[in-house]
């Protein structure tokens, strides 16, 4: 096999981006150690251009991370039409910022796992190396459209973790043979690593019961203020459980829940690169219906308890779909009612008939994606949608 270079552009606007960049490029090494794989952060080639920081002084994807840690979404569908009418408007400056950065280099293959900006990447691209494919990774369970993910009228290639994102990418004019249809999310390969532990051990040593049922609270990198309230709320139900509450880099939050007395077990993390471990020693999951987190819980068979409603980010109310028709955990309209779906969860057989239905899934898609990255570059055959992986027609 010949070397290969390949740019993987991300964006740090939530983690789940550089997240996907560092498992895929993880997997190739061990798959294809010939290719070079450059991570190439957007933000910071479009850093100049930045058109939020020209009106607010402050990066995009700082914004975006700010508002996720604040809880200020209810506007966002609002704010993603304001974007993308000054991304539009910005457009031909974008595109020459990225044809400069490429003209500097020469990629046999870039795949996008950034939303949004995909019609200047493509443009950037082609401006630069005419004949270099473009893939995007679809890093969200469906499209949100208009241009968030899938851009029409464009000669490159959709990677797609549900048939839902696949069937959008069909109806806006793509074919088959520039369609992958994968079988999920990308997630790190530590989430597939056999691993034997002893959970009476571990619980232990985190100072909790080694025989309660226990809920992992994870609401991304950034942690969220309503950790608190929703360990209140099942504390004053007197219901007998325990939590891992994980707050991400939000300090002073950890701090919070760290100080406060509780009368159940609650052992309270920071930032960590373990959430492997940690979901392995829990039974279910409390947090937002991000896709990664989401999926991740899945690949470790732990149901799910999320929050829909108006404050819910537009590109994630999907995927609270995706849990019932999954039959996978419960949507809530307001954590308010965290108790009574706590004590939902585990009455009868309730927990164990999620846990058997997530069983079922196989979600493999961090191994599936280099071959077909392979497969792009090295065409033998039409590209498109394998057939194994292809969504049952209607």
């Amino acid at each position: 096999m010949s070397a290969k270079n390949i740019d993987f552009l991300f964006f740090d606007a939530g983690g789940g981006h550089r997240a996907a960049a560092i498992a895929l490029k993880a997997t190739i090494e061990q798959q294809y150690p010939e290719w070079n794989i450059r991570l190439v952060n957007l933000q910071e080639v479009m850093d100049e251009l930045d058109i939020f920081r020209k009106i607010t002084g402050t990066r995009m994807q700082d914004i975006y991370n700010y508002v996720l840690k604040k809880g200020w979404t209810l506007g966002t569908p609002q704010m993603t039409t304001i974007m993308h009418m000054l991304i539009r408007h910005y457009h031909p400056d974008q595109v020459d910022m990225l044809r400069e950065f490429w003209t500097g280099s020469s990629p046999d293959l870039v795949v996008s796992l950034v939303p949004n900006f995909g019609r200047a990447i493509y443009h950037g691209l082609k401006a630069a190396h005419p004949h270099t494919p473009l893939v995007t990774i679809l890093t969200d369970l469906a499209d949100y459209p208009p241009d968030f993910w899938v851009f029409p009228d464009q000669e490159q290639f959709y990677i797609c973790g549900t048939p839902r994102a696949y069937e959008q990418a069909r109806s806006l004019g793509y074919a088959p043979d520039r369609l992958f249809l994968v079988s999920g999310m990308v997630l790190h390969p530590k989430f597939y690593a056999s691993a034997s532990i002893d959970r009476a051990m571990e619980r232990r040593r985190l100072g909790l019961d080694p025989n309660l049922p226990t809920g992992l609270i994870l609401f991304g990198g950034q942690g969220s203020t309503v950790m608190r309230p929703i360990l209140e709320r099942v504390e004053d139900s007197g219901l007998n459980v325990q939590f891992i509450a994980i707050c991400g880099k939000n300090e002073a939050l950890r701090d919070n829940l760290s100080r406060r007395k509780w009368r159940m077990p609650v052992f309270v993390e920071g930032f960590t690169t373990d959430i492997p471990s940690y979901m392995r020693l829990s039974d279910f999951f409390i947090g937002k219906p991000g896709p990664g987190s989401i999926s991740e819980a899945a690949r470790l068979h732990l149901p799910v308890i999320l929050e829909r409603n108006a404050w819910t980010l537009p590109q994630e109310r999907y995927n609270t779909d995706w849990i019932r028709e999954m039959e996978a955990g419960i949507v809530l309209s307001n954590f308010r009612d965290i108790a009574p779906a706590v004590r939902e969860l585990l009455e009868g057989d309730t927990l164990a008939r999620y846990r058997s239905n997530l069983a079922k899934l196989d979600n493999q898609a961090v191994f599936e994606i280099p071959p077909i990255l392979d497969r792009i570059m090295n065409p033998k055959e039409p590209a498109g949608c394998n057939s194994s992986l292809s969504p049952t027609p209607n």
